[in-house]
């Protein structure tokens, strides 16, 4: 397991070689949507293949008729057994990354939330999320960052640009996420999917990760957050039996 610093000290290391104003532009024209395909070090993304290992035990199958299929780790297990995938949540230049490409300050999501980052498993024909936006319970805006850790041929990342912007054309795209790409996007902006596993493919697994500018959230609509993540991702024991064990308190908006 890397440490922290370590983590840091790679993500620095690959940011050297990026632009990030170019970056930016790239976002921002692209419609809030930005993909690098061999954005984490060798051996960062090889210790984090290590630590999902460790947590394979606690994937909750879902199914979801005519919505999505597939596997899913909340970020509470992923705190008690694979905490490197916290560290990288937190790592300070990824972050600051983050923020310059979307020029927002970008916070932690609430320490009870186990979506803030999570891991989806496609493992089996048929595994899939229906086309959606990212739709941020949180009173500010929730930005999706997602690391592909694994590749196969039939599960593409789908999506449509501008397609809430009557200025601009609505562009389809579509992405195979190779073994440690990047790909960031405004959630409530993007109308996005994954496509189904076909029969005899390799598995697919992503991290995700999400960020909001507001941590406050309504109570009401914090209930139906929690539904939402019991029934379609985590189940019920994850979401409302278990406390949440964050390392490090959550970054504050003041």
């Amino acid at each position: 397991m890397l440490s922290e610093t370590k983590i840091n000290e790679l993500i620095g290391q690959t940011l050297e070689k990026r632009d990030g104003a170019a970056l930016r532009g790239e976002f921002e024209s692209g419609g809030n949507l930005l993909v690098i395909e061999d954005f984490l070090p060798e051996e960062l993304l090889n210790s984090t293949l290590d630590e999902i290992n460790r947590v394979r035990h606690r994937v909750n199958r879902n199914y979801v008729p005519h919505q999505k299929k597939g596997g899913a780790v909340s970020r509470h297990a992923i705190d008690r057994e694979a905490e490197m995938i916290a560290g990288l949540y937190r790592s300070r230049p990824l972050r600051a990354f983050l923020e310059e490409i979307s020029g927002a300050r970008l916070l932690d999501c609430l320490p009870s939330d186990p979506h803030t980052y999570a891991l989806y498993f496609y493992t089996e024909p048929g595994d899939h999320i229906s086309w959606h936006y990212d739709t941020s319970f949180y009173r500010g805006r929730r930005f999706t960052l997602l690391f592909g850790m694994t590749q196969n041929e039939s599960c593409l990342f789908e999506c449509e640009t501008h397609r809430r912007d009557d200025s601009k054309a609505t562009e389809s795209r579509a992405y195979s996420l190779k073994p440690g790409s990047l790909v960031f996007f405004d959630g409530d902006g993007l109308w996005h999917r994954v496509t189904k596993m076909a029969e005899g493919d390799s598995e697919r697994i992503v991290i995700t990760m999400e960020f909001v500018t507001d941590q406050s959230m309504h109570p009401w609509r914090r209930l139906v957050s929690n539904v939402k993540d019991a029934v379609a991702y985590f189940g019920l024991r994850e979401v409302f039996a278990r406390k949440a064990t964050f390392s490090g308190a959550p970054r504050s908006g003041t």
